[in-house]
């Protein structure tokens, strides 16, 4: 069976990025859609679906901020922020608005590809590991998730999770048990080694217990240990 292309929408105002992304993704087999404002983009994930949204913050009107929080309302659709500022605090608030990853200008193909490929493997949960190499369900206080589905339920209810709240589930459960720091949830879930900023944690902590209660689980099943971090109680 054929799997059809990942549909993919570029929101920059700036044409010579537009050109840049839409023709190197195109030339990978990426559907591309290409609008220059928020309000383009908004309208346009409204009228169909999409597997990915690369943004760049610096719009005219309503800023990438903005359309990201806008998205989040009604999507976990990945969302990958460019922009030419590259300061920690904007990857702070990028991240704290729900963006699962950012990219700072001037980049590299090569960059973007490899960036826009693990984005869509993680949100369709391919692993990259081989036939009959997938971890079996993890359980802890009704919830099960599933790496491989990329899926976490709760008696049989779908918890509706962004890409990197499912990943901060993920570490969590998987050390379940065991505190963990802000700063290893940072590295272990997310993989950013240099963000020494780490309040976006706590950020994605409330929204991962305010999901986890909407399904029906217990929001206390991620438990804040005072001056240190997280645990999911075994």
């Amino acid at each position: 069976m054929t799997l059809a292309p990942a549909r993919i929408l570029v929101v920059d105002d700036e044409d010579s990025i537009l050109q840049f992304v839409s023709y190197n993704l195109k030339k990978e087999g990426y559907e591309v859609t290409c609008v220059k404002d928020g309000d383009a983009a908004l309208r346009a994930a409204d009228a169909e679906p999409f597997d990915l949204v690369i943004l760049d913050i610096m719009l005219p009107g309503m800023d990438g901020y903005e359309v990201c929080r806008k998205l989040r309302a009604s999507t976990s659709v990945p969302v990958l922020f460019l922009s030419a500022r590259d300061t920690e605090l904007d990857k702070v608030v990028g991240l704290e608005l729900g963006a699962d990853d950012y990219l700072a200008k001037p980049f590299g193909i090569r960059e973007l590809q490899a960036r826009v490929k693990a984005l869509l493997r993680r949100a369709s949960g391919t692993t990259g590991r081989g036939a009959g190499d997938e971890e079996p369900p993890i359980q802890v206080g009704g919830v099960v998730l599933d790496e491989a589905a990329h899926e976490a339920r709760y008696e049989g209810t779908l918890i509706d999770l962004t890409p990197r709240e499912f990943e901060l589930l993920a570490c969590l459960m998987r050390h379940a048990g065991k505190v963990l720091s802000r700063d290893q949830l940072l590295r272990e879930a997310w993989g950013w080694q240099y963000l020494t900023e780490t309040k976006t944690v706590d950020t994605h902590v409330k929204r991962l217990r305010d999901k986890l209660g909407a399904a029906g689980a217990d929001p206390g099943l991620v438990e804040t240990v005072r001056g240190y971090g997280y645990r999911v109680s075994a």
